[in-house]
């Protein structure tokens, strides 16, 4: 049985039109939410393109608005949802800042570090245990993550085409 609760859903339904907001600012589609006693204290999607900061992914800039709404660093028994699994950087923020527990959507088969290519939350240097739970609208997370790549690489192969084309008729 998965440990996801109807309220675990509801949590990650926001998490995915987060999502949806970073896609439309042309950003990846990862989105996150940090709850407390059943209550949103903070909300995040990426950022990294517009604001020229590797480090502002979905989770990273929840932790931040979440930092500041608790007036600590430390986010004591919170759980964050967020829909992809998180990266080395942001395992390493969500270990530092205590999260009591993570719930992902869609695993990330190159850089997962929560499992799927690395687990940092079960390293034995790591000083603080998370529970980690991924899966939890894996479908919609990944086909979100899917059509926004595949967009993508079209644009960025009909880009290639046209300055193709544009050299061809510079050189006639």
């Amino acid at each position: 049985m998965l440990p996801f609760s109807e309220q675990d859903t509801q949590f990650m339904r926001r998490a995915i039109e987060l999502a949806e907001q970073a896609e439309r600012a042309g950003e990846v589609p990862v989105g996150a939410v940090l709850v407390k006693e059943g209550a949103i204290i903070a909300e995040g999607w990426n950022r990294s393109i517009g604001a020229h900061d590797a480090t502002a992914h979905a989770e990273i800039e929840t932790l931040r608005a979440a930092g500041q709404h608790e007036q600590n660093y430390r986010l004591l028994d919170t759980t964050l949802y967020v829909t992809l699994e998180p990266c080395p950087m942001c395992a390493g923020a969500l270990l530092h800042s205590r999260v009591k527990r993570i719930v992902y959507g869609a695993p990330d088969l190159k850089a997962g570090a929560a499992g799927t290519v690395l687990n940092l939350f079960a390293s034995q240097a790591a000083y603080h245990y998370a529970e980690v739970h991924g899966g939890l609208l894996e479908e919609e997370c990944r086909a979100q993550l899917q059509a926004f790549f595949q967009r993508r690489r079209k644009e960025h192969k009909a880009l290639k085409q046209s300055r193709q084309l544009k050299r061809q008729d510079k050189e006639k």
